[in-house]
């Protein structure tokens, strides 16, 4: 897991029960410890049962500003089944 979300880690998960968020998993080249200093990062969420879009879109500006880069917010139904297989074989969780 990339040093950026690990010094992140408690602000995340707070800033996602903030926002209604049960479940976060890191996906992607910050999961894979690939990252550079372009990369974005890509969460994979669950959605709590009060969580809506609006939710999410939030908790996407609250995850960019913290981090200071682009990032990726998606849940598990969003993902085309393409990707689906790789992106949970990946995943870790935070």
């Amino acid at each position: 897991m990339d040093p950026l979300i690990e010094e992140h880690r408690d602000e995340i998960l707070k800033l996602a029960r903030r926002h209604g968020v049960r479940h976060v998993h890191l996906f992607g080249s910050m999961a894979r410890g690939t990252a550079t200093v372009d990369s974005d990062v890509d969460f994979l969420v669950d959605l709590g049962e009060t969580a809506s879009a609006l939710d999410l879109g939030a908790l996407l500006m609250d995850l960019q500003e913290l981090l200071g880069r682009r990032v990726d917010v998606v849940t598990e139904s969003a993902l085309p089944p393409l990707l689906k297989e790789r992106v949970l074989r990946e995943a870790v969780p935070l």
